[in-house]
């Protein structure tokens, strides 16, 4: 199945609300990792089951849930009923193939996002989704289960108590973890500006047919990472103007940083993506050119031979009277000739530059 394109046949016709995974199967089951902090005291726990999540609903402190793996439709249920999540938002979280997105429920806000990371053996980029659920003095991230995630310098800063997210509340936690998305998509420009390069230098240096590969592969890629990352710039600003009570005054101020660097994120796909149709219109015509090289120099041998086919085809003719055919000087004379015709043939195609 291609990595653009999730099945949902499996979920036509059932009702709304529904929980049917929609994603890749993981072999390894559900991993909830559970943060409690305050500015004074910090908690972190595995939860060995998720009833162990439970305690965590209503406290004094912040509390990040951090579900790595959505496969398991029971996990979600039960985080669901504990937390009132509406059923439309589990469908969500279960549903890998969501475009970035926000939604308010009053009581805690929906967010999805997408976690770009690259592919180092196939030079591929890779989607994750994480859906967020920011309530007031908790966070749930969903992970798809996929290694790694961005995440971890935040971890550590909790751990530590530097910064300021040990100090503020859970608006600031959610914050930080789209500011980590976001902040991650910067690493994946560089990476595809590299492959811009190298692929322009193909271009110029020998285009080939690999090279057409390669345009087209970036192309596909311009188009899975735009339907990503466009998305998020609504989300972000949505968030920075809203007025859901959730989110507080002074978080909005690094909520409009996280917006100019969406932005920016955005500009230079754009720009990319102008730069690989530029490089397809570039192929086709090194195509032509060479082409046209080709013809221009099969067309000069021919125009050379002409002449020389119909002094050929004229002594070639088996009459009896034709007086060269006596002299002793016919044969090196009718050389002579051909080769004074090629040589003044070539002397007025070079002064014409056609060659």
């Amino acid at each position: 199945m291609s990595r653009y394109v999730k099945k949902r046949s499996k979920k036509a016709g059932l009702p709304p609300g529904t929980l049917v995974y929609i994603g890749d199967r993981k072999p390894d089951g559900v991993k909830i990792t559970i943060l409690d902090y305050n500015e004074a005291d910090f908690h972190e726990m595995d939860a060995g089951t998720v009833e162990a999540c439970f305690p965590f609903r209503d406290t004094l402190s912040v509390t990040w849930l951090d579900v790595d793996g959505t496969h398991d439709i029971e996990t979600i249920r039960k985080l669901g009923e504990c937390y009132g999540l509406h059923p439309l938002v589990q469908e969500d979280i279960l549903n890998t193939d969501q475009r970035p997105k926000l939604e308010d429920y009053g009581d805690y806000l929906y967010i999805v996002l997408k976690m770009l990371s690259h592919d180092e053996r196939s030079g591929e980029i890779r989607s994750e989704q994480v859906s967020l659920i920011l309530g007031r003095s908790f966070v749930i991230s969903f992970q798809e289960g996929k290694e790694g995630d961005v995440f971890g310098p935040i971890r550590d800063r909790i751990r530590s108590g530097k910064g300021r997210i040990r100090k503020t509340g859970a608006d600031f936690l959610a914050y930080s973890l789209i500011d980590a998305v976001v902040d991650s998509y910067f690493v994946i420009m560089e990476k595809l500006g590299e492959s811009v390069d190298i692929l322009e230098e193909r271009l110029v240096d020998r285009p080939s047919p690999e090279t057409l590969h390669g345009i087209h592969a970036l192309k596909k890629e311009m188009i899975f990472l735009r339907k990503s990352v466009w998305p998020l710039r609504e989300v972000i600003g949505a968030l920075e103007r809203g007025d859901s009570g959730l989110i507080q005054e002074p978080t909005r101020a690094y909520l409009r940083d996280v917006y100019d660097h969406t932005i920016q994120v955005i500009e230079t796909i754009e720009t990319f993506r102008d730069m690989v149709t530029g490089m397809l219109d570039i192929y086709l015509s090194s195509l032509s050119n060479r082409l046209n090289e080709v013809m221009k120099v099969l067309t000069i041998i021919a125009t050379l031979f002409m002449p020389l086919t119909f002094l050929a085809g004229v002594y070639g003719m088996n009459f009896r009277r034709m007086p060269e055919l006596e002299w002793p000087w016919g044969y090196p004379a009718v050389l002579g000739i051909m080769c004074t015709v090629a040589i003044s043939m070539l002397a007025y195609f070079k002064k014409k530059k056609w060659f």
